[in-house]
């Protein structure tokens, strides 16, 4: 089951806590969170292009064919398999980066699988923090759907279908020929 938290601005940071069991040892959950072999359905379709996930690593999420990066970040922690923190911003938005953190640990039945997404509280909500709380919930879901059945949800490929559809419509802002990993550092 899936629950979510908003803790309200507090401090530095404003946070939202997104948790899931998975049915699966912890090494097959983190395995499938960090492949980079293929696209990742949970992922909305997108392929890690890195020279390889480890702390300071910079990474695109780009489409399956590779013309297209809808996300950028840089590692900040990559401790298998319980940690793996990095920042993120969508390419098509000059919106502030976040920092993204995933959790996993063992626990009777499977694996507790935390995804938590980190904002500063001095930032207003932005259009970026809003996709990234409905993306929250997609992700958990279709995790754990690809972890135990080897799909994603029927809603999950029913979504990933109309992004197919949509490519074309897809902002030039989001071509990959504008995001080489060499620009992505410290982004």
């Amino acid at each position: 089951m899936n629950t979510a938290t908003q803790a309200a601005p507090t401090g530095e940071v404003r946070t939202s806590i997104y948790r899931v069991i998975i049915q699966a040892s912890i090494e097959t959950v983190w395995s499938e969170l960090v492949r980079t072999d293929r696209p990742s359905p949970f992922f909305f379709g997108g392929q890690y292009d890195t020279p390889g996930l480890e702390s300071g690593a910079p990474f695109a999420m780009r489409s399956p064919d590779g013309k297209y990066t809808m996300a950028i970040g840089e590692v900040l922690e990559f401790s298998p398999p319980h940690r793996y923190a990095h920042t993120f911003r969508f390419t098509t938005s000059d919106d502030p980066a976040s920092v993204v953190r995933y959790e996993l640990e063992e626990v009777e039945g499977g694996t507790q699988f935390t995804l938590i997404n980190e904002h500063a509280a001095s930032d207003p909500v932005t259009n970026s923090e809003k996709q990234m709380a409905q993306g929250a919930k997609f992700i958990c879901e279709n995790l754990k759907a690809v972890v135990e059945t080897g799909k994603a949800t029927f809603g999950g490929r029913m979504m990933l279908f109309m992004f197919s559809l949509m490519a074309p419509m897809t902002p030039k802002a989001a071509k990959s020929e504008n995001w080489p990993l060499d620009r992505i550092k410290g982004q």
